[in-house]
């Protein structure tokens, strides 16, 4: 076994690239980004596990290169793809955990593996998220701003984990930003007062100030927001803000089904929890394949989250 940063870059937005552009295209496109990521993580001491259609998973002894290759692939492709129609704009959801990884075949397996893979499953276009060992590796002194979401219940683990989001963007600088020196100090949020949460389903429509947080979406009167459909629970979700971030958790007995405005990627929670970082829609006891299934778009504004009836485009 070996002490490995283990990072898995998946590319959203493939779907309409393949749409637009078409099969042989489209692979072209998604084939050279690959390969530029690849190249680019071995260029700082990674190496290429494998490639997974659309994505790339590696591993690095040293965690430092590791997130400066991140940082990097982000902020390097920021720059390219801002010239890029949106329709063909592929961006980059990026999970790093680091641990003890048996390396067979040169496959990696292990649990920083697939602690990496959920985090890019729930990491946004343009994010990097970390587990705290990634993060507290890099010792006081480094120049990597990072921001604790909090302990986030990840899939297939009892015990919640404590995620950080790297800030590669070089004006992402605020109160909100860490050192690792702060790893457990939960930074309290600023001027949440400023804002609240707006539900809309159907004709109805309601307002929380973030005072009034934790809220919960159900069936049943009792619930602060009431959503009558059979699939829906009657109490299926929670949100909540914690250090600044929106948290949606499903309670429900059918699921909840989460989906962020420009990926592909769909979040099913069961007795689970994720971010809302970034405008989307939310499905309660159906997936999106549904049609009829009742949805919920959410739109996030200054830091706050505003829920609406816009719908997103299949």
């Amino acid at each position: 076994m070996a002490e490995l940063t283990i990072a898995f870059v998946d590319l959203t937005g493939s779907v309409s690239v393949f749409e637009t552009l078409g099969n042989d295209r489209a692979t072209m496109v998604v084939t050279k980004l690959t390969q530029w990521i690849g190249a680019t993580g071995m260029e700082h001491g990674g190496v290429v596990v494998k490639m997974l259609g659309d994505g790339v998973l590696m591993s690095f002894s040293s965690n430092r290169l590791a997130v400066e290759a991140m940082v990097q692939i982000q902020q390097e492709h920021a720059k390219r793809v801002v010239q890029w129609p949106n329709r063909l704009k592929l961006m980059m959801q990026i999970g790093m955990a680091r641990g003890q990884v048996v390396v067979v075949d040169g496959d990696c397996f292990g649990d920083a593996v697939n602690l990496a893979s959920r985090l890019s499953d729930l990491a946004g276009g343009e994010q990097i998220l970390a587990t705290d060992n990634v993060v507290r590796e890099l010792g006081a002194r480094t120049p990597v701003r990072s921001r604790s979401l909090g302990p986030i219940r990840i899939k297939g683990r009892t015990e919640p984990c404590e995620v950080f989001r790297i800030e590669w963007q070089q004006e992402m600088l605020s109160e909100f930003l860490t050192l690792p020196a702060d790893l457990h100090a939960l930074i309290p949020p600023k001027d949440v007062g400023m804002g609240g949460i707006e539900l809309a389903w159907l004709d109805t429509n309601r307002s929380f100030g973030v005072t009034e947080l934790p809220l919960k979406i159900g069936r049943v009167p009792e619930a602060d927001f009431v959503v009558s459909d059979p699939r829906v629970s009657r109490m299926h979700t929670s949100i909540d803000i914690r250090s600044g971030n929106y948290v949606l958790e499903d309670i429900s007995s059918y699921g909840t089904w989460v989906r962020f405005a420009g990926g592909d990627n769909v979040i099913a929670l069961r007795r689970q929890e994720c971010m809302l970082h970034s405008d989307g829609e939310i499905a309660l006891g159906a997936p999106f394949t549904d049609f009829s299934a009742p949805m919920v778009s959410f739109k996030l504004v200054n830091g706050n989250m505003v829920l609406g009836r816009t719908p997103l485009r299949n």
